[in-house]
C-alpha cells in the first residue's frame, strides 16, 4: 500500500519545445539520482512517444491507462503509477492515446488544469517530475500549470538561445494568465564536448545570457547515456562509474542544494 507524503511534493516540469536536446534523458536520470539518494520521486510521462516510461523498462503491459486516464479522470494517480526498478521511483507512463490530446481535451473546460487537478490529490512523492512533449501544445501547457517550476535541458549548439527565448515566453505568458507563482528551477546544458569550441562557446554564452539561472553541472555526450535507454534503465544502474551516471548525481546534489538554499534550509 502507497504510504502518503505529509508535505506537498515539488512539481518541476522538464520541458525543451526542440526535441532531440536531452529532455527525458535529463527527466529519466535526475530523477533516478534523487531516488537513490532517498527521495521518493515520482515521473509524470506525458509525451506521446513515452520515451521516458520505456527508458525505466516499463512495457506495454503494465502501462494500462497511465498520465492518459489521469488527464481525463478516468484513474486517480495511486492507479495510474508504476513502481520502477529504481528504488523509490514511480513513474506514471505515458500510452498511446495521448496523441490525440489536443483534439480529445481542447474542448473542455479548464483544459489547461486537468493535470494540476489530477496531481493535487494524493501526495505520494516528495517531488514530481512531469516529462513533457516537444513542442508547446496542450500536454505542455497543463505540466506549466500543474508546475512549481520548469526545468530547461538545453544542447549545448547553435540554436540554443533562440529555441530558449521563444519557451521563455511562453512560461511568461503562463505566469501572467495561468500559473502566477511558476518559476524556473534553472536550465542544464546537456550533450557537452569541451573538446568542441562551438559548444565551449554555446556553453560560455548561455552562462552569460541567463548567469545563475544556468547549473554549474552540466551533462557531456556520453556513450553510456545513449545506451542505457535501449536497456529500460537509467544511467545510473545500467553503469554507474561513467561520466554521464556521475553528472547526473552531481546534478542531483546541485538541484539539492539549490533547493535547500531557497527554502532557507542549511
Amino acid at each position: 500500500m502507497l504510504e502518503q507524503i505529509k508535505q506537498r511534493p515539488r512539481i518541476i516540469a522538464v520541458v525543451n519545445q526542440k526535441g532531440g536536446v536531452g529532455k527525458t534523458t535529463t527527466a529519466i536520470n535526475l530523477a533516478a539520482a534523487l531516488a537513490v539518494g532517498g527521495e521518493r520521486v515520482l515521473l509524470v510521462d506525458i509525451d506521446p512517444q513515452g520515451n521516458a516510461s520505456t527508458g525505466l523498462g516499463i512495457d506495454s503491459a503494465q502501462r494500462k491507462t497511465g498520465s492518459y486516464g489521469l488527464l481525463a479522470g478516468e484513474v486517480g494517480l495511486a492507479e495510474a503509477l508504476v513502481q520502477t526498478e529504481v528504488p523509490n521511483l514511480m513513474i506514471v507512463p505515458a500510452v498511446t492515446d495521448l496523441i490525440g490530446a489536443d483534439l480529445e481535451f481542447g474542448q473542455r473546460p479548464r483544459r489547461e488544469f486537468l493535470l494540476h487537478a489530477a496531481l493535487q490529490a494524493e501526495a505520494l512523492a516528495d517531488t514530481v517530475f512531469i516529462d513533457c512533449p516537444p513542442g508547446l501544445g496542450l500536454l505542455t501547457l497543463n505540466a506549466l500549470v500543474a508546475a512549481d517550476s520548469v526545468l530547461v535541458p538545453l544542447q549545448a549548439e547553435f540554436f540554443a538561445l533562440e529555441g530558449i527565448s521563444q519557451l521563455m515566453r511562453t512560461i511568461e505568458r503562463v505566469k501572467r494568465s495561468l500559473n502566477p507563482a511558476l518559476k524556473i528551477e534553472g536550465i542544464v546544458l546537456t550533450m557537452t564536448d569541451r573538446r568542441n569550441n562551438l559548444s565551449e562557446q554555446v556553453s560560455a554564452d548561455v552562462r552569460g545570457h541567463f548567469k545563475d539561472m544556468v547549473f554549474e553541472t552540466h551533462i557531456p555526450r556520453n556513450i553510456r547515456i545513449t545506451e542505457a535507454p535501449s536497456h529500460g534503465m537509467p544511467v545510473l544502474l545500467y553503469d554507474f562509474r561513467s561520466a554521464g551516471a556521475q553528472a547526473y548525481l552531481a546534478l542531483a546534489a546541485e538541484y539539492l542544494k539549490r533547493s535547500r538554499a531557497k527554502q532557507g534550509v542549511a
